[in-house]
């Protein structure tokens, strides 16, 4: 997990899709979480910037991020939707 420059979350409400990604945008690790299980992963990997769309969890699941060493950051939910490259699904909201 050391070549993970950023990291995707789809929030919701019992589970997390995350995307992480290399420093070139390669797609290095997809995958679905519990809470529990992604706070687990999340302090195995080095501090790197997590991207989430901001909603009503995600200022919960920032302050847990820089508890944990990486740099959270909430984007605006209608800057999100341009960068979803095909059909909704949570994977393809934790790329965007």
């Amino acid at each position: 997990m050391e070549n993970i420059a950023l990291i995707g979350i789809d929030l919701g409400k019992n589970s997390f899709h995350i995307h992480c990604q290399d420093r070139r945008g390669k797609a290095v690790y997809r995958k679905k979480f519990t809470r529990p299980k992604l706070i687990e992963f999340l302090a195995t990997c080095p501090a790197t910037t997590i991207a989430m769309e901001a909603c009503g969890g995600s200022h919960f699941m920032a302050r847990k991020l820089e508890e944990l060493g990486h740099s959270p950051k909430l984007i605006s939910p209608q800057f999100v939707r341009p960068f979803v490259k095909s059909n909704k699904n949570d994977f393809v909201d934790a790329e965007a």
